[in-house]
């Protein structure tokens, strides 16, 4: 059987970011920080970018379709957001196209006056809560699962704003990081399982909410603490409000923030993210090391756990793999000739270093697996003798439907084939990937993980979803969520 033929090969061979959100009370540069801090977030979603600000009586708002550099670093746009509250989103789409009218953040006059949202997450049953309200008479202007929370608070018939959104809050399922400001109020919210991350900061007396604590790093804010899973932080002029409607369960933090999609300088649940990903290529090598020159990784993302696997193993610690950082976004690719040549716009090899050699490739997950045929035989033609992959996670054998772009599971190169075969498809002398429980061991779970009461949301390797998948199990995924085609 050709392995390679049984594989859909034209797609990135990462998982994509969820994205990033960002908020600040009371600040007269409220508008400014934000872009900051999007700027600090902007590995999280790389498609679009916007703000949202408050002037006391007027709501602003500018979204665009690029990056936060490409936009909010201009005065002329800038200068359009008055006020001393603000909003702010870095958005990858994990639903609803990347068009216009799907950036965040979304915004609605309400009964009880103007309301903004930013979402990082996905919600479970946003399908069939959004067909319930089409039916019941809603429009829906975007493709956006954000837009059904808009919705439902917009439909309770609580009284004030407040017991509005935690109505609706009630109503939606998944991971939600949310933060909203209203008239009067900045608020975030962290789903109940605390699946997706939100921390709380400071900045010259006024609080910030941000999805990691780098984008507090960045404007110079102190770190407060973690907004706790299903607490809601209500901030006002009186100061901090701490709400928590949920019944109490035990937090479940996704545990790809630390394998891929925090920032390395980012603190997430109390870990250095940077450590975490040494650690995991330190335990790699316990589990599966081999005899080489040289470990190189896979740039940018498999460096922190090349370097743990390098002291581990007493291997050198190679930059074998050279990364253009100056890539465009969004590279035309005309022909099949300019296309296979993809993987060469980003990475080279640094052939000096591994010609003759044999090689440790390091890497931080293996999705489809495309791109790692494209390193392995990099390495090859550069000269390397023996190229064995390692990789700082375990097999990817499960989509997410948190907020993550995984493929569909017949996608997933671990999903579908044995070690050995995955090997041959990659073309690498030999292959391993960090158990599970090694996993856990590298974040201080010295037994492991425990599959009564697992600490973090794994369901990628282990097929174990925290919540219900209404939307997949009742098959609302397939259905068209708008009639309006427009261009990106």
């Amino acid at each position: 059987m050709n392995k390679k033929s049984k594989l859909i090969t034209d797609y990135s061979d990462k998982l994509r970011e969820e994205c990033g959100v960002f908020g600040v009370f009371g600040h007269p540069d409220a508008a400014a920080i934000s872009a900051l801090g999007l700027h600090a977030l902007q590995h999280r979603g790389q498609e679009a970018a916007g703000i949202v600000s408050f002037d006391g009586d007027h709501f602003h708002a500018e979204r665009r379709l690029g990056l936060v550099s490409e936009h909010f670093t201009k005065a002329s746009v800038l200068n359009k957001l008055h006020g001393t509250a603000a909003v702010g989103h870095v958005r990858y789409s994990t639903t609803g196209d990347t068009i216009l009218r799907n950036v965040q953040p979304l915004f609605a006059d309400l009964a009880g006056g103007g309301f903004a949202i930013a979402h990082n997450g996905n919600l479970t049953n946003a399908l069939g809560l959004r067909n319930e309200l089409v039916n019941q008479g809603a429009i829906f202007q975007s493709t956006s699962d954000t837009e059904t929370i808009l919705q439902l608070v917009a439909r309770s018939q609580r009284i004030d704003t407040l017991s509005k959104f935690i109505d609706a809050l009630f109503r939606i399922e998944g991971a939600y990081a949310l933060v909203v400001i209203t008239n009067k109020k900045l608020i975030g919210v962290r789903d109940p399982l605390g699946i997706r991350p939100l921390i709380l900061g400071q900045l010259d007396g006024h609080f910030i909410l941000a999805s990691e604590t780098c984008a507090l790093d960045i404007i110079g804010a102190k770190f407060i603490r973690e907004i706790e899973n299903g607490e809601i932080v209500i901030i006002t002029d009186k100061g901090l409000e701490s709400v928590k409607p949920f019944p109490p369960l035990k937090k479940r933090p996704c545990i790809f923030e630390y394998i891929y999609f925090a920032r390395p300088d980012s603190t997430v649940g109390g870990l250095s993210v940077y450590q975490c990903r040494k650690a995991f290529g330190v335990q790699l090598a316990i589990e599966s090391n081999i005899k080489a020159d040289v470990v190189v990784p896979v740039p940018d993302s498999g460096v922190p756990a090349a370097i743990g696997y390098a002291e581990e193993a007493s291997i050198p610690f190679e930059l074998g793999i050279i990364r253009n950082h100056y890539v465009g976004r969004t590279f035309i690719e005309p022909s099949d000739t300019i296309r296979h040549l993809g993987v060469k716009l980003k990475h080279n090899a640094n052939r000096m270093l591994v010609h003759g050699k044999r090689v440790v490739l390091i890497d931080d997950s293996i999705v489809r697996g495309t791109t790692s045929i494209k390193i392995v035989q990099m390495m090859r033609d550069a000269g390397a003798t023996e190229v064995h992959m390692r990789v700082g996670s375990p097999p990817i054998t499960h989509p997410d439907f948190y907020g993550i772009d995984t493929p569909v599971q017949r996608q997933l190169l671990a999903a579908n084939h044995s070690l050995s075969e995955m090997c041959s498809y990659i073309g690498a002398d030999s292959l391993a990937f960090l158990s599970v429980d090694g996993l856990y061991k590298a974040m201080g779970h010295i037994n492991g993980r425990d599959p009564k009461n697992p600490a973090y949301t794994d369901h990628c390797f282990t097929g174990e979803y925290p919540t219900q998948l209404r939307d997949q199990q009742n098959d609302n995924h397939l259905r068209q969520l708008s009639l309006l085609s427009e261009p990106s």
